[in-house]
């Protein structure tokens, strides 16, 4: 075998920091980033990648070293996953939801070097430093070692800055100054994801440039991503899904990203008008929402010819809305999680109501198997847990051994869902590994009682959970969300379920709510409502 030439290294590079100088190569002055006043082309955007790049090296950071980010959506969180990718580094981006407790216990685990926070979190950043730093000193007391304080910097500073003395990020993105190059392996780690918390407590997901890269390829490739779209990204820039399935694909091909700050369905129609957006994604929830909302109006949304979901399937009554008031929409439904980077497998328009509630097929580059708990493949047709083989994967769980060798037993990534695949490739998701209900020793699957329940006139949303049961080990119990000026009772809902599903399937209780508590990524958080609900049954 010829020996690689000293220079193929830098030569052959393509990492998530090359994404923004060669789009600018590209498209030049096209609008890359609109956020409110604040227009970017893909020149602009690619000098403040550099800008913010330099910045890092100047203040010492250095290849493998980490920079932390507490916001909301704007520009900036944009420009920082590219920025620090291109100085080697690497962006571990936080829910802005989190508590100072639990952002302290991210900062313990991540080490970051330096922390970037939007004026509105600072309180929250400064108290999850404190906590960090505290709680770090009293540990190694004993060894009388000191670690250094964390850099950390303000993005739009305000009075919250100005009172923990917070120095304003600003200067980091004027452009002007250029990096010092950083050769990147395709295994080297430049993203640290924590997961969304909603069946356990947050582990950082290493994703490299390998994973990154080919999972853009893929979900352009499946998704119909093309240079002319205008796309709205509203859902949580510090979540995978916004920011690695939308966001930067977007910016590898081309096309024009709009970015809000909040999610309100008025800013999205109101965005949708002036901007001439024919893309976005949304989670179930959120697209009930916008359709359930007094300022939806068909008309402002005829140019949105693209749609896409994901974090669950899409309950099929409101397909069957979404097609009726909506006919020029197009959607995809998007399976996977963040330790694939996170897209796996892809439900394309035209496979909507024919197979509604499959996540589709895998995507470009992947391999899917469902197997059984010997890690050995099940046939079509039979229920096991979903797994995958795909560049997609990602390097492990950062600081936890156990964890990821778990993820990868029997050399395959393992999700912790339960699905079968059809015969003709499609996978169906039924449950969470540990989201089935089970009730006298029969499993029961949430999604399929809430599929059921969906179908009731008058419900807008519904989450079924399993509770200890003194007699059947579990119980079956519903939390329904009635639409504005509907009535549900528990005892219609119980009946529509029995009249559909065997009678141990039907909740024993049926609790009416106003909401249901969810992460900003739009995910319902089931842990907190069977921590709410646990002690009904008893």
């Amino acid at each position: 075998m010829a020996a690689i030439h000293p220079n193929h290294p830098v030569t052959a590079q393509h990492a998530l920091g090359d994404i923004p100088h060669r789009s600018a190569a590209r498209h030049g002055d096209k609008p890359a980033i609109i956020d409110g006043d604040v227009t970017l082309s893909y020149q602009q955007f690619a000098q403040r990648v550099d800008a913010v790049a330099a910045a890092l090296q100047a203040q010492g950071l250095v290849k493998g070293d980490v920079l932390a980010v507490l916001s909301r959506n704007n520009w900036q969180m944009a420009v920082l996953p590219f920025a620090a990718a291109r100085a080697g580094v690497i962006l571990a981006p936080i829910n802005f939801l989190l508590s100072a407790p639990e952002v302290a216990a991210i900062i313990k685990l991540a080490q970051p070097k330096a922390f970037i926070a939007e004026e509105h979190l600072i309180e929250v950043a400064h108290g999850a430093l404190t906590l960090a730093a505290a709680t770090t000193t009293a540990a190694t007391a004993a060894t009388a070692t000191q670690t250094e304080p964390i850099l950390h910097l303000a993005i739009n500073p305000g009075p919250r800055a100005t009172a923990h003395k917070w120095p304003d990020a600003a200067p980091w993105f004027e452009p002007g100054p250029t990096p010092q190059p950083v050769t990147m392996a395709d295994d080297d780690v430049v993203r640290l994801m924590f997961t969304s918390g909603t069946e356990a407590l947050p582990k950082g997901v290493m994703l490299t440039s390998r994973s990154l890269m080919w999972q853009y390829i893929s979900t352009i490739f499946s998704g119909g991503f093309e240079t002319t779209d205008v796309d709205l990204h509203f859902m949580p820039l510090y979540h995978c899904a916004q920011l690695d399935v939308f966001l930067s694909p977007d910016l590898y091909v081309g096309a024009t990203s709009v970015i809000l700050q909040s999610a309100g369905p008025g800013r999205i129609i109101q965005a949708i008008e002036q901007h001439g957006v024919n893309k976005m994604f949304a989670t179930p929830s959120k697209w009930i929402e916008l359709l359930h909302s007094p300022a939806f109006d068909p008309a402002k949304l005829a140019a949105v010819t693209k749609g896409y979901y994901g974090a669950s399937p899409m309950p099929v009554p409101v397909l069957l809305e979404l097609q009726q008031v909506m006919p020029q929409l197009r959607l995809w439904n998007f399976y996977g999680q963040t330790e694939m980077s996170p897209a796996a497998c892809i439900l394309p328009p035209e496979d909507q109501l024919t197979y509604a509630g499959s996540a589709g097929k895998p995507a470009l580059n992947v391999e899917l198997a469902i197997l059984d708990q010997d890690c050995q493949p099940v046939p079509d047709g039979v229920v096991g847990e979903v797994a995958f083989r795909s560049p997609h994967a990602c390097l492990g769980y950062l600081g936890n051994p156990e964890a990821t060798d778990e993820l990868f037993r029997g050399g395959w990534l393992h999700t912790g869902d339960l699905g079968y695949r059809s015969e003709t490739g499609r996978l169906s998701f039924v449950d969470r590994v540990k989201d089935t209900v089970n009730v006298g020793g029969e499993k029961v699957s949430s999604r399929e009682v809430e599929e059921v329940i969906y179908k009731l006139p008058g419900v807008q949303e519904c989450a079924v959970i399993g509770v200890p049961d003194p007699r059947f080990n579990e119980a079956v119990v519903a939390v329904v969300v009635p639409k504005d000026g509907a009535t549900v009772t528990p005892d219609g809902v119980q009946a529509h379920v029995r009249a559909a599903l065997a009678r141990f399937k039907a909740p024993k209780f049926v609790i009416i709510a106003e909401s249901l508590p969810k992460n900003a990524s739009g995910k319902i958080l089931k842990r907190d409502l069977r921590d709410q609900y646990q002690a009904v049954a008893l």
